[in-house]
Parts: structure tokens; C-alpha cells; sequence
């Protein structure tokens, strides 16, 4: 056994999936699919094959063209990478798994009506990253294989379906069309059911797999944007207002980058149960509700989570531990295009908040495992979940532009770009964007540790500690809290989110109830950011 990535079961000897065609039957009263995944491999097999699972229970495994079952069976459960899944196929370029998933599933999130917005309709949606799509299909669950895929989801007819895919079509139910589901065709052809098919014909890492079904409403805002969320007339207006300037900011990241890949651009705003700020779906962005904020600031979100589609979605690390591959590089090309879009002290605060979090992480999270300060870590044992930190893309920023600095920005742009038109629909490791790297600047080895930068521990002496006169105004007006002074109202006049974000976290840990009596609106405006501030770190997406 030749395993690609410590946290999937997939074998380097074994062919890669090319594509899995979905069937999944939406049972909202026990909250489960059944399901359906027709797998096509790269090169006919013979010999065990290895997929992963979690959570599911398979109900068969069929040659299609035989319809006889093909031996299979299930490893014991291991608690970070699930249950291996081993097939024994005798030269199968395909076959077909039935199975069901688990109301327990780590990549589902099922809410009943009382939960959503408008209290009618059930809702579900997906968080697959990093390792859960495993839980609602078998498949060589990492980012070293990249899928095509199609989907036929067959809901209530009153709900709709939304997927980072392209639709194709909301249909009635095909009789005989997905006959082995355990659901049987009586349910699939039932009353009271639709179908909304997709498909994705652009490879993709498995963990960028995603869809919502609920009661959603949609509103246009660009050529290539639509914004889609439950519907309620006001939440899908707010969301339309705050990302109006969408296709501006994917105009800039074009320049920057190259074409835009990926033909939509599409915003879902999740329910508030959503674990994350933001997730970079191709065609479909999924967003927390807490980035509409009405001052158009969710603006920043959407260049990080575009900016992913040139680095993430169309270049991708082969496994988490070269995530920084993902997230150094969005985060760089995020602040290029806020720094184009929203201007040079937007970006330049962004890059003081996130210096702040590196420091804290490399000196009070990760002080006595200094392993996870290394842009390149060993995670053998470790789920990537637990060890997720602003680390692979502070660090990770601050190596490209440790890069930039040495060679100058047009330099830079121009291999930045080269860097995307080589790999693009490549999943790729560090030493591969290194021998790159030395290739096309060339003796930049001579001039950066490159070793230190990406091998070694904390913070490396070269790297740039920012100057933001946004930034140490905030932080400063923070330090006179003690005081028992807090900001004039025209001093947050034009604040943020963000910065209302940075100014209580540098607030004392503990407040005397004396030192939180405000009173007329200054007093207002503070308790008025309170409300404002968002529930995640933007820079942590």
C-alpha cells in the first residue's frame, strides 16, 4: 500500500477517479440520503481498490453492465480517517455503489423549519473541507485527486437545490431511473417530488464538493453573480446591497491573474448555523449571514473567497500539509485585489490584523508544538481539522511577499501568472512550486532561505512587520480603554466591521463594570459596533 495523503485511504498504485455520477434521495424526517454513486476510474483495475468513507452504510457494489455485485468490504472505523472501503474489481474502468448516509454525517448540517428564517421548510447544505465529503459519497477523498462529477438530487418539490456546479435542469422524477436506491422507485417517483440535476465538468479536489436544498430565493447583482439565499425578501435584498461591486472586484482579480475560469460566480448566504466565514465553492461561494453588515464591507470576503479561484479551487495543495499552498496564496492575492478595489490602507490594516494573528499563534497557540508553525508540517495521526490556524496563510502571505519584495512586484505579477497557466487543474506540493520557483527567478534561492521559509519553525527575521496608521490608531484608542476613555464619535465615524473587530480585541481580557458605562452616542456608537462585529476572522476563511 502507497498511501497519497495521510488523512485518505487512497493508494498512489491504484488508478484515480475521473468521475462519479450522483443520485441522492433527500429523506428531511430522518434526516439521511440515500444514495447512489456511479464511479468511473482513469484506467480499467484489477485488484482491491481503495476508497474512503465515514458514516455511511453500503448497501451493494454492482457491475452496471452485469448488474452482478462485485465483493466488498469495510475496515474498522478509524476516528480521523473513517472506514476504508475496499472493492475487488476484476479490470472495472466503473461500478456502482448504493449506499445511505448517516443523520451523524460531519459534512451535513440538517435543519428543521424552527431553524431557518422563515420557520416553514426544512433546509440541509454541506461543509466538506477538509476531509467530510467522504461522509456524504465514497471516494478518494483528497485534494491529490481531482473528480468531475454529476448530480441528480431529488427533493420535496416545494424546496429548491442550489449546488457549486452548473444546473441543468428542475424536472419530474424519471421512472426506473435510480431503481437501486434503497429508497426504492416508488419513493424516488412519488408525488410531490422534483428533481434538479448538475454537473460539474471541471476537475475538482473532492473536499470542493457542495449543494443546499431549502426554501431559496435568488437576486442578479452582475453579469456572472447571482446571490442566492433563503427567501426572505429582506435578507436577499441586504445581501444584494452589500455584494453590489462583486463583478468590479472579479474584473481586478482577472487582471491580476488571468481569465476567470469558472464561467459563475455565484453567493450563497447560509443560514447563521453555517461553521465558517466563507467557503470557496467554484461557481458558488457559500457565506455566513454575519458578512452582510450594510456597509458594503462584505466586499472583502468576496475577494478572498475569489481570489481562491486561481489559487485553491484551479491550483490546489496535493494534501493539507501543504495547505498554505491554498491559503498564502488567496491571502496574498485577496489584499492585492482589496488593495486595488478598496484602496492601499484597507489593505495595509488587513495585513497588520493578520501579522497580529501569526504572532499569537506561533507564540501562545502552537509554543509547545512548534511543528504547525512550518508552512511544510507533519500531520501522520493529526486531523487537519484540529490544527486549522491563521499559520499557512499569514505565514504563507508573508513568504510570497517576502518573494515580491526580493524581485520587485512586476516580476512577481509576471510569475505569478505563469505560475496559474501552468498548473491550473493541477493538484500540487511545495517542492513542486519550489523546483518552479528556482526555475523561473532564478537564483532566488541564493537571495531567500527558501528552506527556512517553508521548513522551519515561527516567524523567520525577514519577514515584514506592517505599518498601518489605521491599524496602531485603532489599537492605540483601545490601550486609552483603562483610561476610561472610549472614541468620539467622529473618530469610528467611518468605521468597519473590521475595525470595530480590532478594536475589541484589544481591549483589556476583563472589564470592570464602571469602565463599560457609556452614555450618549458615543457611547451608542460603541454598543452599535458591538452589534456590528462579526463572529469569525475575515482573514480566517
Amino acid at each position: 500500500m502507497a498511501p497519497v495523503d495521510p488523512h485518505s485511504f487512497a493508494d498512489s498504485t491504484q488508478p484515480s477517479t475521473s468521475h462519479i455520477s450522483l443520485s441522492l434521495y433527500f429523506d428531511f424526517s430522518s434526516s439521511i440520503i440515500h444514495a447512489s454513486a456511479l464511479i468511473s476510474l482513469a484506467n480499467p483495475h484489477t485488484g482491491p481498490f481503495f476508497l474512503d468513507t465515514r458514516s455511511l452504510t453500503i448497501n451493494s457494489i454492482l457491475d452496471l453492465q452485469s448488474k452482478t455485485p462485485i465483493p466488498f468490504s469495510l475496515s474498522e472505523n478509524d476516528p480521523i480517517k473513517g472506514r476504508q472501503l475496499s472493492v475487488s474489481l476484476s479490470n472495472h474502468s466503473s461500478f456502482l455503489v448504493t449506499y445511505t448516509t448517516s443523520p451523524s454525517s460531519s459534512a451535513l448540517q440538517w435543519l428543521n423549519p424552527l431553524q431557518t428564517f422563515n420557520k416553514a421548510h426544512p433546509f440541509v447544505y454541506t461543509q466538506c473541507q477538509a476531509i467530510h465529503a467522504r461522509s456524504v459519497f465514497p471516494c478518494q477523498d483528497t485534494p491529490a485527486v481531482r473528480i468531475c462529477y454529476s448530480a441528480r438530487l431529488n427533493i420535496p418539490d416545494q424546496l429548491s437545490a442550489v449546488m457549486a456546479a452548473r444546473h441543468v435542469e428542475r424536472r419530474r422524477p424519471v421512472n426506473n431511473e435510480a431503481e437501486e436506491l434503497g429508497c426504492g422507485n416508488s419513493s424516488w417517483c412519488a408525488q410531490g417530488r422534483v428533481v434538479e440535476e448538475f454537473v460539474m465538468e471541471q476537475p475538482v479536489p473532492p473536499y470542493l464538493f457542495a449543494f443546499a436544498v431549502g426554501e431559496i430565493g435568488n437576486r442578479d447583482v452582475g453579469p456572472r453573480t447571482r446571490i442566492y439565499a433563503e427567501a426572505v425578501p429582506e435578507l436577499l435584498d441586504a445581501a444584494a446591497i452589500e455584494f453590489t461591486g462583486t463583478e468590479v472586484v472579479i474584473r481586478q482579480g482577472e487582471s491580476l491573474f488571468g481569465e476567470y475560469e469558472w464561467e459563475r460566480f455565484d453567493l450563497l448566504v447560509l443560514p447563521p448555523s453555517f461553521p465558517v466565514g466563507g467557503m470557496e465553492n467554484p461557481r458558488m461561494v457559500f457565506l455566513t449571514p454575519t458578512v452582510i453588515k450594510g456597509d458594503a464591507s462584505g466586499a472583502q470576503v468576496v475577494a478572498h473567497e475569489l481570489a481562491h479561484s486561481w489559487t485553491g479551487n484551479l491550483i490546489t495543495n496535493k494534501t493539507n500539509e501543504h495547505f498554505w499552498l491554498n491559503e498564502g496564496f488567496t491571502t496574498y492575492a485577496e489584499r492585492r485585489i482589496v488593495e486595488v478595489v478598496q484602496g492601499e490602507e484597507r489593505a495595509a490594516l488587513n495585513t497588520g490584523i493578520g501579522w497580529r494573528g501569526l504572532n499569537e499563534e506561533v507564540a501562545e497557540r502552537f509554543r509547545d508544538n512548534m511543528e504547525f508553525t512550518k508552512l511544510v508540517n507533519n500531520q501522520e495521526g493529526i486531523d487537519p481539522d484540529d490544527v486549522y490556524s491563521q499559520v499557512p496563510y499569514e505565514k504563507g502571505f508573508q513568504f510570497l511577499l517576502r518573494i515580491e519584495r526580493q524581485v520587485g512586484r512586476p516580476t512577481f505579477d509576471e510569475f505569478l501568472k505563469k505560475y496559474i497557466a501552468t498548473f491550473k487543474f493541477k493538484s500540487i506540493d511545495t517542492k513542486t512550486f519550489i523546483d518552479f520557483l528556482k526555475a523561473n527567478i532564478p537564483e532566488i534561492e541564493k537571495q531567500i532561505d527558501l528552506k527556512l521559509w517553508t521548513e522551519g519553525t515561527g516567524i523567520p527575521p525577514d519577514a515584514y512587520e506592517p505599518d498601518s496608521r489605521v491599524y496602531n490608531r485603532i489599537v492605540s484608542r483601545a490601550s486609552e480603554f483603562v483610561d476610561g476613555r472610549i472614541p468620539r464619535e467622529d473618530e469610528v465615524a467611518d468605521w468597519q466591521g473590521q475595525e470595530w473587530e480590532l478594536y475589541l480585541k484589544n481591549l483589556p481580557k476583563s472589564i470592570e463594570a464602571p469602565q463599560f458605562r457609556v452614555k450618549g452616542r458615543t457611547g451608542m456608537a460603541l454598543l452599535d459596533g458591538m452589534r456590528n462585529l462579526s463572529l469569525f476572522d475575515s482573514t480566517f476563511l
